[in-house]
C-alpha cells in the first residue's frame, strides 16, 4: 500500500472540537484552511497547527472564496448548527466541485439525505446522534470496556480496559496476563504516556490496557478485567434521558435483543417514547430522585446510561446511581473538556459525541488509504486497518523481520485473510490482500503509511 497520495485542498468550517480534531489530523498530509466566526479560535489555530485560519461566516460565498473553495477538493462543515452546515455545503456547490461533508444531529436531515443522493448539496453526511448511540451500544456490550471499535467486518475488535487496584492482572507482567491466543496487548496508557509493552512490562493499577484481537478473545479477556459483580451478559440496562441519543441507544439495544428501561422526566416525551420503542419499558419520573431509584431496584442493574441534554444532570445521575449500587455508568458529555473530570470522579465511561463525530469524518477522509481507524487517548495513537498490496514492506516476510522496517511505536494487532482471522506471531507471513490492524503512535503515522 502506498500512503503518499497527492495532498488535498481541504476547507473546514467550524473550529470547535470536531473541526479542530479533523484539522489536526488532515494538516499532516494535506493543505487545510479552517473558517470560524470566533476570532479567539482563529488566533489559537494559527499558532497551534499548520493550517490557514480565516475569521468569517462559512455560509458566506465571499468567505468560502477567500478560503479557496473553487480549487478545493473537499469541504467539511463541522459547526454545532445543522442548518449552518447544510447551507455551507449548498453554497460551496454553487462555485465548486469539492466533495462536501456535513455533520448533523437532527435525524430528519439525515433521513432526507439518505433517501435522496446529494440532498442539501451534501455528498457525505455524518449523524452525530446515531454514531454516539452505536458507540454506546458497543461499549455496554463488553463488560468493563471503556472504548470498543470493530474492524475487518466485525472479525476483529479493539477494546480499552481500565484496571483498578483490585484487578488480578495488576502486578503481573504482560506475558503472565496474556493467556488468550487470539489477542494482542497493543499498548498501555499510563497517566499521559502511551507505552508499547513487551512481555516483561509490568501492569500497574490505573493503567488503561489497549487490546486488539478476535471478538471472542476480547470478550473472554474482558471477564478477567470486570469485577465479579458485573453481570456476564449486559442485558440489564437503564437509560436515563429520552433525548435523541437516548432514544437511538434504546433502539440499538433492542436490535441486540436487549429490553432496556428508559427513564424520562417529561410526561409528553415519555409517552412518545413508549409508543415508539416496542421493547423498552419507559418510566416517567425524575432520575435524580433516589427514592425512585431504590424503588425500581436501579442499584441492581448492570449498566446505567445517562443521556439527558445536560452534562451536569448526566454527572449527577451517574453519581447517584453509583451511590445506590449500580456497577457501571456510561455518561454522555457534550463538553469534551469535562470528559476526564467525569471519569475522575467516578463515572466509568464518558462518551463525547463530538469526539465520536470527528473520528468518523477522519475515518471517511482516509478511505482508499485506510480501511478503518479509531483514535486512542486523545489522538496520541490510532488503531488503523489497511489492506496490504504487493509493494508493502509487510508482504511475503515474517512479521518479526518486516516490523524492523517500521519505526518503533507500531504494533501489528490482527491479520485477516478473507473471512479468516490469523493470529499475528513473529513467524506469521502476510500476503497481498490481507487486512492488517495496527496500533500506531500518531506522530509516526505518515512515516508508517509511506512504508505499508
Amino acid at each position: 500500500m502506498n500512503g503518499s497520495r497527492k495532498p488535498m485542498q481541504v476547507v473546514i468550517v467550524g473550529a470547535g472540537q470536531v473541526g479542530l480534531n479533523i484539522a489536526a489530523s488532515l494538516s499532516e498530509n494535506h493543505d487545510v484552511v479552517v473558517i470560524d466566526t470566533n476570532p479567539e479560535k482563529v488566533e489559537q489555530l494559527t499558532y497551534s497547527i499548520d493550517v490557514l485560519a480565516i475569521e468569517g461566516d462559512g455560509t458566506s460565498l465571499e468567505t468560502l472564496q477567500e478560503a479557496g473553495i473553487a480549487e478545493a477538493d473537499m469541504l467539511i462543515a463541522s459547526t454545532d448548527d445543522d442548518e449552518t452546515n447544510l447551507v455551507t455545503c449548498g453554497t460551496a456547490k454553487t462555485v465548486s466541485d469539492a466533495f462536501t461533508i456535513a455533520r448533523v444531529r437532527n435525524e430528519i436531515f439525515f433521513n432526507t439525505w439518505e433517501l435522496s443522493e446529494g440532498a442539501f448539496g451534501v455528498d457525505f453526511m455524518v449523524s452525530t446522534n446515531l454514531l454516539t448511540a452505536d458507540n454506546i451500544a458497543r461499549i455496554v456490550g463488553l463488560p468493563a470496556a471503556v472504548d470498543v471499535e470493530t474492524f475487518s467486518g466485525g472479525l476483529v475488535q479493539m477494546a480499552e480496559f481500565e484496571l483498578t487496584e483490585e484487578n488480578e492482572l495488576v502486578g503481573q507482567t504482560v506475558a503472565e496476563a496474556d493467556q488468550f491466543e487470539a489477542l494482542t496487548f497493543a499498548a498501555i496508557a499510563r497517566d499521559e504516556d502511551i507505552i508499547i509493552p513487551d512481555g516483561d512490562s509490568l501492569i500497574e493499577a490505573g493503567d488503561r490496557v489497549i487490546t486488539i484481537g478476535e471478538a471472542a478473545s476480547i470478550r473472554a479477556f474482558s471477564r478477567t478485567v470486570a469485577p465479579a459483580t458485573v453481570p456476564d451478559k449486559s442485558d440489564d440496562i437503564v437509560i436515563v434521558g429520552g433525548s435523541d441519543i437516548g432514544y437511538h441507544t434504546a433502539r440499538r439495544l433492542e436490535g441486540q435483543d436487549i429490553e432496556p428501561r428508559l427513564i424520562e422526566q417529561d410526561a409528553h416525551r415519555a409517552q412518545e417514547l413508549a409508543e415508539t420503542l416496542q421493547h423498552t419499558l419507559v418510566l416517567n419520573n425524575d432520575a435524580t430522585d433516589t427514592e425512585f431509584l431504590r424503588s425500581e431496584n436501579i442499584g441492581q442493574v448492570g449498566t446505567l446510561i445517562t443521556a439527558t441534554d445536560s452534562d451536569e444532570k448526566n454527572l449527577l445521575v451517574s453519581l447517584l446511581a453509583k451511590d445506590v449500587g449500580v456497577q457501571r455508568t456510561v455518561a454522555i458529555v457534550e463538553d469534551g473538556e469535562y470528559a476526564p473530570l467525569f471519569e475522575a470522579v467516578g463515572v466509568d465511561v464518558a462518551v463525547n459525541p463530538r469526539e465520536v463525530t470527528a473520528e468518523e469524518i477522519i475515518r471517511f477522509t482516509q478511505e482508499g488509504q485506510i480501511e478503518n481507524l479509531s483514535l486512542v487517548e486523545n489522538r496520541q495513537a490510532e488503531v488503523i486497518e489497511i489492506e496490504v498490496t504487493e509493494d508493502s514492506v509487510l508482504v511475503d516476510r515474517p512479521i518479526n523481520e518486516s516490523i524492523t522496517d517500521l519505526p518503533s511505536g507500531v504494533v501489528i494487532g490482527a491479520v485477516t485473510r478473507g473471512r479468516e482471522s490469523i493470529v499475528p506471531r513473529g513467524e506469521t507471513i502476510i500476503k497481498p490482500g490481507d487486512h492488517v490492524v495496527l496500533f500506531v503512535s500518531t506522530h509516526i503515522l505518515s512515516e508508517v503509511m509511506n512504508a505499508i
